[in-house]
């Protein structure tokens, strides 16, 4: 069974036209035991530049979500993770890439946090003061919003 297809910037030309690979990334929702949760935002001269967005990134070859999401978030954010399971998967067309994004929770990992890619970061609740958000991140937001047994987007992100 596919996973649903999120369209964003449906409006917008896709790159590449309608054959384009699936790009896979790993991404790491960092949850504290206050149930507070790590965004970031996209580092300057990356599409989408300032957006805020769950972290991970690309896999590479052979790479499994796991490996690939311990990897980046040591890259990116100088951390070592503990397990991450796979929570949910979410397939993405944005105007630049088809990408699928496997997100992991992540309760547990070691080290300070270090923008190693000049972004900033929030620990955030909901709803999510920072802004703008990325459009593949409001899937996630609804999941958490629906966990925590909230009804409706007002939830999602501050008005």
């Amino acid at each position: 069974m596919s996973p649903p297809l999120l369209v964003a910037d449906a409006a917008l030309p896709r790159e590449g036209g309608t054959d384009r690979a699936v790009v896979e990334v790993a991404v790491g929702v960092l949850i504290r035991p206050d149930g507070d949760f790590l965004l970031t935002s996209r580092p300057a001269g990356k599409v989408y530049e300032g957006y805020w967005e769950f972290p991970g990134g690309k896999l590479e070859v052979g790479e499994t979500v796991a490996q690939a999401l311990q990897r980046e978030l040591h890259e990116e954010l100088g951390i070592t993770i503990g397990p991450a399971a796979l929570w949910k998967v979410e397939l993405v067309d944005y105007p630049h890439a088809l990408v699928r994004l496997s997100f992991c929770k992540v309760f547990s990992w070691s080290g300070d946090l270090q923008m190693r890619e000049a972004q900033s970061f929030a620990w955030q609740r909901l709803p999510v003061q920072v802004m703008p958000v990325l459009p593949g991140t409001v899937p996630v937001l609804q999941w958490l919003a629906e966990e925590r047994g909230f009804q409706g987007a007002t939830y999602l992100v501050a008005a």
